[in-house]
């Protein structure tokens, strides 16, 4: 059984940083991307970042190109995201997400297995 855990979320005063890690618990045969998703209250789940199993490739959405940065740890079971010059409208509850595809994907649904998610909280 899989299991996807993320931690490090909290509330942080705009223009500060927070680092998200992402771990990945239970057997895994095959290779996989991963993908750091948010949502905020009111609104659908969206694509932050992602990274494809090496570690070499990774992709961000626009809103955050330049101040998050996605990485894997070298066991290839946790991903981080570090989040830097945070902004009120970068509050949401982020959720990490394996997809088995091996590529990185934007698409919610095509992710397999989902944490529970940890908020962010940004204060003004």
């Amino acid at each position: 059984q899989v299991e996807v855990a993320e931690s490090g979320g909290g509330l942080v005063q705009a223009g500060g940083s927070l680092r998200l890690s992402c771990t990945i618990s239970g057997g895994l045969f095959s290779t996989y991307a991963m993908g750091w998703f948010r949502q905020a209250p009111g609104k659908e789940r969206e694509f932050v970042a992602g990274i494809n199993w090496s570690g070499d490739s990774t992709l961000y959405d626009d809103s955050v190109t330049g101040l998050f940065t996605i990485s894997r740890g070298d066991a290839k079971r946790t991903v981080y995201l570090q989040m830097n010059s945070l902004k009120q409208e970068d509050r949401a509850v982020y959720y990490c997400a394996i997809s088995f595809r091996g590529v990185i994907v934007r698409a919610p649904s095509d992710y397999d297995k989902w944490g529970q998610g940890t908020q962010v909280t940004v204060s003004s």
